[in-house]
């Protein structure tokens, strides 16, 4: 959607499904909104639109009170795109600025501050600074609204340099303290957050747009999990999903819910699809929904890249409308489109360990994980371990294709952060030995989120560009491909902590 006077149309019809996408600010308010925003539409002359809400407040605009448009799903754009602007972006919602600051995000593109700060402002009307502290002020709303930690506490674990920093920033995008932001919880939230301490973990509502399959995603992550370091438990429908996690600050032990029913459903009648098309039968009937999510951090400073790893490895700020319709209209994979509208193309929580998984296969991942894996001071249930790190395996087993993968990943000649670039981390792939075409593919299309990997040996048109691995898992889902499926690699065990109650915020 570029023309305005179309954004026009989304706002004036509410259109949820372009929340993320796009804000829109009111010129006589100073307040900008979501697409959806449920207040009286604005006449159009008053309303400017911006890519990102670090512009919308980079112009002086602050925070809509009602819809919150900073709690949406983030924009499929930036994990499609492969460019400098689409690497920057993972890397900022990453946490790298707050980390390493502008320099070393350029570092990493491998481009001077200068071209980096240029090109983000031309594109999303904001430099890296303004988009790390729109940020920044999210995730300290959410911990305002979901735990009893003391502010103080919550300005650096959000990011900010000071205490002062912090208030400025939280009058500056939310037109209030941080105290009044906390009283602003329904009652029915503030009985919640009296538990949400830091022993009880940051309970979490993690958005999505448009139908979801969350049993084809839950029914991957069981077949997967390695024992020690994943496990999921629960009756098909209502499984929870738990996780260790190595973060730049500390550990981390997650649970997300898997939610029944998010992936069937109809648009309300009269509605038309991202292109003004009449709906067909997969198209969902509602804009979107969330997961429950449960998040218990050594550090309340890694909540940020947490939150970012657990959307990469559901695969949550995809546009199932985009990609259902493009691979829709095909004549193969029309009807299983319909049969499973929202199908995803689940990432990974840990790039690195991801590649060595798809290398080494699931028995040996539990060997190493067992042998290798640092044990975590405090287990939970079945989640004893980490996963072992790249420079562990380089130096415990350095011959063969695993020591050549782990030292690779280690020394950085192979990068699979969010910002790696996708050609080159192909070209390193297949340049180790015993690393073939197959391996590379599950690589790309897991740890490094490309949506338009086709492997070998599976018929992939062009007319299913840029959409390709979502098609592979639509033809992988209906029994269509000889083999293991592309894009997975086997039983899980219980249990640790529980999913969000559904009283936290909805981080992008």
């Amino acid at each position: 959607m570029n023309d305005e006077d179309t954004r026009y149309e989304a706002v004036r019809s509410r259109d949820a499904r372009f929340d993320g996408e796009f804000f829109f600010a009111v010129r006589t308010t100073g307040i900008y909104c979501r697409p959806s925003c449920p207040a009286v539409t604005p006449k159009r002359h008053n309303v400017r639109f911006y890519a990102t809400a670090a512009a919308a407040q980079g112009s002086g605009f602050r925070a809509c009170r009602r819809c919150r448009p900073d709690a949406v799903p983030g924009s499929a754009a930036w994990n499609v795109r492969a460019d400098v602007v689409g690497r920057a972006m993972r890397l900022i919602g990453d946490g790298v600025v707050d980390r390493e600051g502008v320099g070393g995000l350029a570092a990493r593109l491998g481009y001077s501050t200068r071209q980096v700060q240029r090109q983000l402002t031309a594109e999303v009307g904001a430099g890296p600074v303004a988009l790390a502290r729109a940020q920044r002020a999210h995730t300290a709303r959410t911990l305002l609204q979901t735990t009893e930690l003391p502010v103080t506490q919550i300005a650096f674990a959000a990011g900010f340099a000071s205490v002062r920093q912090f208030n400025d920033t939280i009058r500056t995008v939310y037109a209030s303290t941080p105290s009044e932001l906390r009283a602003a919880v329904p009652r029915t939230g503030q009985a919640a957050r009296s538990v949400a301490g830091p022993a009880a973990g940051v309970p979490l509502r993690l958005a999505y747009r448009g139908p979801y399959q969350s049993t084809a995603v839950f029914d991957l992550l069981a077949a997967e999990a390695v024992p020690g370091v994943e496990a999921v438990e629960g009756v098909r429908g209502r499984r929870t999903y738990r996780r260790t996690l190595r973060l730049p600050y500390g550990t981390g032990i997650v649970a997300v819910q898997e939610r029944p029913g998010s992936g069937a459903g109809r648009l309300r009648a009269g509605g038309t699809g991202r292109t003004g098309r009449v709906p067909g039968p997969g198209d969902a009937a509602h804009p979107g929904g969330w997961l429950d999510a449960r998040l218990h951090l050594t550090d309340l400073r890694d909540l940020t890249t947490a939150v970012q790893r657990l959307r990469r490895l559901f695969d949550l700020d995809a546009d199932p409308y985009a990609v259902d319709e493009r691979l829709g209209a095909d004549a193969r994979l029309g009807p299983l489109v319909a049969a499973r509208p929202g199908l995803r193309s689940p990432g990974a929580a840990d790039p690195d360990e991801l590649a060595v998984r798809a290398l080494v296969g699931e028995a040996e991942a539990e060997r190493l994980v067992l042998r290798y894996g640092k044990a975590l001071d405090a287990g939970c249930g079945t989640l004893t371990h980490l996963f072992p790190e790249a420079a562990v395996l380089a130096e415990a087993e350095p011959g063969g294709p695993l020591g050549a993968l782990a030292a690779a990943l280690a020394d950085g000649t192979l990068r699979l952060d969010p910002g790696a670039d996708r050609e080159e981390a192909r070209a390193a792939l297949l340049a180790l030995p015993g690393l073939d075409e197959d391996t590379a593919a599950v690589v790309l299309t897991r740890a490094l989120g490309d949506p338009d990997v086709a492997p070998p040996g599976v018929d992939a048109p062009d007319g299913w560009r840029p959409w390709r691995s979502y098609a592979v898992r639509h033809l992988s889902a209906a029994g269509e491909l000889q083999g293991p499926p592309v894009g997975e690699f086997s039983p899980p065990g219980p249990n640790c902590g529980s999913a969000g109650d559904g009283s936290g915020s909805v981080p992008r």
